[in-house]
C-alpha cells in the first residue's frame, strides 16, 4: 500500500512538473512573440544641400594679343633676275617714294640693250636702203622700163624693213625698261619694315626684297580661332591696350577679317582700327584686344556637382515643397567647376548642389542652401 502511494506521488509529481514546464514555454513564448513585434521604423529625413537659381547677365569678355601694323603695306621685288649689287636703305629708315632702295647688277642687261640698240641701228639702215630702191623703181616703172612685178617686190622689201625696225625699236624699248628694273623704287612714303635679302645675293623675278608701311593709318593685327570668329560681330566694345604705353586704352573696331584661315596656326587674322591711336604708337608694339560683349542673354550657371548623370542624359534634382524631382537639363559652356544650362531650368526654381548621388525621386529632405 505504501508503494502504491509513492508511486502516485511521483506520478503527480510527474505531472505538475510536466505541466508547469508547458506553462512557463507558454508563457515564455508569449512574451518572446512579443518581444518579436518591432515598432514601426521611422525614416530620418535627409538634408540636401540646395540653391535657388538666378539668371545672370553673361558678358562675354575675350582678350587676344596682336601686333601694330600699317593699315597699307606694299612688299616690293625686283622684275628680274640678278645679283644684288647695292643697298640704301636699313630697318626702320623712312622713304619716299621713287627713292631707289637696291639695285641689282645691270652688266647682263646693258649688254642686252646695247644689242638691241644694234639691231635698231641695222634695221634703220636697210629701211633707208629700201625706202631708195622703192623711189628708183618707181620712176622705172611709171616709164616703162621694169615690170610691175619688179616694182612690187622693191614694195614688199620695204614693208619687210619698216616692220623690221618697229619689231627692233620695241626689242630696245624692252631692254631699256629691263635696265629701268634693275632698280628696286618705293612706289609710296613710308618705313621700312623688313628687309628679305642681303647684298651678294642672286634673286629672283617676284621675290619679295623688301617690305614698305606706308604712312598713313595704324592698326592692330590679332588671330582670332576659328570657333569665335561669330563672336566678332557681337561685340559692343573693343578695348585696345599697349605694353610700352602702360594706362593708355583705346577704342577699336574690326576693319577686316581674313576670308581664309592661316594652314600653319588655323587662325584668323583680324585687323583692328584704331580710333584715336595715341602718338607714341610705333609699328611693332604689342597690343591687347579686349572684345566685350554687353548684350549676351542671360544664362543660368550652376556647379559641376548639381549634374546627375543618368546614362547620356544629364539631368538635375529640383526641389519642389520639400520633394525630389529628376528633371533633364541641356548643357552649355563648361567654366571652372560650373557649367551653363541652357534649357530645363527656370530662374527660382531650387536645386541640389551637392550629393546628388545619394538621393532617389520623390524623396523628401529637408533644404539647406543659398541663391546662386
Amino acid at each position: 500500500m505504501q508503494q502504491w502511494l509513492a508511486q502516485v506521488s511521483k506520478k503527480k509529481f510527474y505531472y505538475v512538473l510536466t505541466a508547469t514546464i508547458i506553462g512557463v514555454s507558454i508563457a515564455g513564448g508569449v512574451i518572446w512573440g512579443n518581444r518579436g513585434q518591432s515598432e514601426p521604423a521611422v525614416e530620418e529625413m535627409p538634408v540636401a544641400r540646395t540653391a535657388v537659381i538666378s539668371a545672370a547677365k553673361n558678358v562675354q569678355d575675350y582678350t587676344y594679343s596682336g601686333e601694330v601694323r600699317g593699315r597699307y603695306e606694299s612688299q616690293l621685288a625686283f622684275q628680274v633676275n640678278g645679283k644684288i649689287a647695292k643697298r640704301n636703305v636699313q630697318l626702320g629708315s623712312a622713304v619716299n617714294a621713287g627713292d631707289v632702295l637696291m639695285q641689282i647688277d645691270a652688266k647682263d642687261v646693258q649688254q642686252t640693250v646695247n644689242s638691241n640698240s644694234a639691231q635698231v641701228y641695222s634695221a634703220e639702215s636697210q629701211l633707208k636702203l629700201a625706202e631708195s630702191n622703192l623711189n628708183r623703181y618707181r620712176h622705172l616703172h611709171e616709164t616703162g622700163a621694169v615690170s610691175r612685178m619688179t616694182y612690187d617686190q622693191y614694195a614688199t622689201a620695204y614693208d619687210a624693213a619698216v616692220a623690221l625696225v618697229r619689231q627692233t625699236s620695241a626689242q630696245y624699248a624692252q631692254g631699256v625698261n629691263q635696265l629701268d628694273y634693275t632698280f628696286l623704287q618705293a612706289d609710296k612714303p613710308g618705313v621700312i619694315s623688313n628687309i628679305a635679302a642681303e647684298i651678294g645675293q642672286v634673286v629672283s623675278a617676284g621675290q619679295t626684297i623688301v617690305t614698305v608701311v606706308q604712312d598713313g593709318e595704324r592698326e592692330v593685327e590679332i588671330s582670332v580661332p576659328e570657333n569665335r570668329i561669330a563672336e566678332l560681330s557681337k561685340a559692343t566694345q573693343i578695348k585696345v591696350t599697349f605694353w610700352a604705353l602702360a594706362e593708355r586704352t583705346v577704342d577699336g573696331k574690326v576693319r577686316e577679317i581674313a576670308p581664309m584661315a592661316d594652314p600653319a596656326t588655323r587662325t584668323f587674322k583680324v585687323r583692328i582700327s584704331l580710333l584715336n591711336p595715341p602718338q607714341e604708337m610705333k609699328l611693332g608694339m604689342t597690343a591687347s584686344v579686349n572684345l566685350i560683349n554687353n548684350n549676351a542673354q542671360q544664362a543660368i550657371t550652376i556647379p559641376l556637382s548639381a549634374i546627375y548623370q543618368n546614362g547620356n542624359t544629364p539631368s538635375v534634382w529640383v526641389v519642389q515643397e520639400n520633394v525630389l524631382a529628376l528633371r533633364p537639363v541641356k548643357l552649355g559652356k563648361y567654366g571652372d567647376n560650373t557649367v551653363q544650362v541652357i534649357g530645363g531650368l527656370q530662374q527660382g526654381e531650387r536645386i541640389v548642389v551637392a550629393g546628388v548621388h545619394k538621393f532617389r525621386e520623390g524623396q523628401t529632405v529637408r533644404i539647406n542652401g543659398e541663391q546662386l
